[in-house]
């Protein structure tokens, strides 16, 4: 295997990392955003109101995302798995 395999392997889990990562990502600013945004009106300013709306909508947003999420790891360990066949 020589340096350019690896670096596209290495290319590769990046991108699996952030595609798998993103979205759950993305909910947690946008509830986060729109949690500021409420206390920035209201004036409240209770630290359980961040983290529990927060921690719930993660928790829903992993469980709709992860079929896609687990779809797309089990994709890559299977073009890792072929490019370790196709060496041997």
């Amino acid at each position: 295997m020589d340096e350019i395999a690896v670096l596209e392997i290495g290319r590769e889990a990046v991108f699996v990392i952030l595609k798998t990562a993103g979205p759950i990502m993305a909910v947690g600013m946008l509830v986060g955003l729109i949690i500021a945004l409420f206390q920035a009106l209201t004036t409240i300013q209770e630290m359980t109101l961040t983290f529990v709306p927060k921690i719930l909508v993660i928790f829903i947003a992993m469980i709709l995302f992860l079929p896609f999420m687990m779809a797309t790891v089990v994709e890559f360990g299977r073009s890792l798995f072929d490019r370790i066949v196709a060496l041997g």
